[in-house]
């Protein structure tokens, strides 16, 4: 199972311009910006935050794992960034997330205002000027904003001079919000740093160029808002008295799906029943056509995945978090629609292994058109 939920606000705070507020621009900034002589080093950091406590009560309900902690059922826990054309990304690098360790107003500017809206989250104030809260008693000189700091809170994500998306995995931080160990006040993206930005020996204070990462906040107009994503193993199998899928069927099969509605409210959770069969069945002497018997598919190695109708974008690749499950009645898999954005279009398809490791290994891709919507 994947299951996605989306931030519940995001702000960029600048260096440059230290009380100004952005948290309704659409694009969140993770910028190095250095003057012709080298002398002068501006940055900015991301603040983000997600509501955890609906993944909180499913916890504890027993409808998710827990974190990941060495046992099998466990749940894994990513950020996720999604690229808006950032610029100059020249060489090898890395973005760590750590948890905020104060509270922020995410503020209602934009980077354009002008006069700047000094109401909200900025590099000198955590809740804005107006109000006058900094982000740390020892005033401004902490500027940057506050975070927990050392290895059990970090977490990172490698480029390698190229750009793209983040998914970066969170799950030793969430852990720490899940059983009160902190606070959550969200997480701070940024590069290598200290706080006010005075180590030159980080990829922040150095002289070093590396360009500026680009991505869609949660005020986006487009498909791509951060989201935080939680996978874990939710297969089931049990064949009752079903038979296997075998043989030249096995080899040369089709696809098709039991019951698949075009349209599912979001705050709906669905099973979904899909069937593997010989494409061209043997003529056999039956009461029951052999099109319409059901067999299970090759148990562990059955996947499905969900991408998005219209981009073609993964949303759910193939992985642990969506093995298919079977019970006597065949083939299935649970969605949770809430963790979907309504009044879009997801398309399904599927991958089956079979004698895996062996001369015989086979493996196979399905896409055979079958898409759904999430309506409100």
């Amino acid at each position: 199972m994947h299951y996605f939920t989306f931030a519940d606000k995001d702000t960029t705070i600048y260096e440059v311009s230290s009380s100004m507020n952005t948290g309704l621009d659409e694009v969140l900034e993770v910028r190095k910006d250095i003057s012709s002589t080298g002398d002068l080093i501006n940055v900015s950091r991301v603040l983000i935050k997600f509501d955890l406590s609906y993944l909180s009560e499913s916890i504890s309900r027993g409808l998710i794992p827990q974190p990941s902690n060495g046992h099998y059922a466990s749940s894994s826990y990513y950020l996720n960034l999604y690229d808006a054309n950032p610029t100059s990304l020249a060489t090898s690098q890395s973005l760590f997330a750590y948890p905020v360790s104060q509270s922020w107003t995410m503020g209602d500017g934009h980077s354009y205002d002008n006069p700047i809206s000094k109401e909200g989250a900025s590099w000198t104030y955590r809740i804005g000027k107006i109000n006058g809260t900094l982000w740390a008693a020892q005033g401004p000189s902490a500027s940057g904003g506050q975070w927990y700091s050392g290895s059990e809170y970090e977490a990172s994500f490698s480029f390698d001079q190229d750009t793209s998306d983040v998914r970066m995995n969170v799950t030793d931080i969430f852990s720490k919000w899940l059983d009160s160990t902190i606070g959550n006040d969200g997480f701070m993206i940024k590069r290598s740093g200290s706080v006010s930005n005075q180590n030159s020996g980080s990829d922040e204070g150095s002289t070093t160029k590396f360009g500026n990462f680009s991505f869609f906040s949660s005020d986006t107009h487009t498909k791509y808002p951060p989201t935080l994503e939680v996978m874990w193993d939710d297969s089931k199998w049990s064949t009752g008295s079903l038979s296997p899928i075998t043989g030249s069927d096995l080899e040369d099969m089709a696809m098709y799906m039991k019951g698949l509605r075009p349209e599912y409210k979001d705050k709906s959770k669905a099973k979904f029943r899909v069937v593997g069969r010989g494409r061209f069945p043997a003529k056999t002497y039956s009461t029951t056509p052999s099109n319409l018997s059901v067999k299970y598919l090759p148990s562990g190695s059955s996947y499905y995945s969900i991408k998005d109708a219209e981009t073609n974008e993964t949303v759910v690749p193939y992985g642990s978090g969506s093995k298919l499950s079977c019970d006597s009645s065949g083939n299935y898999f649970n969605i949770w629609m809430n963790g979907y954005q309504p009044e879009r279009y997801y398309k399904l398809e599927y991958r089956v292994i079979s004698g895996s490791g062996t001369a015989d290994e086979t493996d196979q891709y399905f896409d055979e058109g079958f898409t759904f919507k999430v309506s409100l």
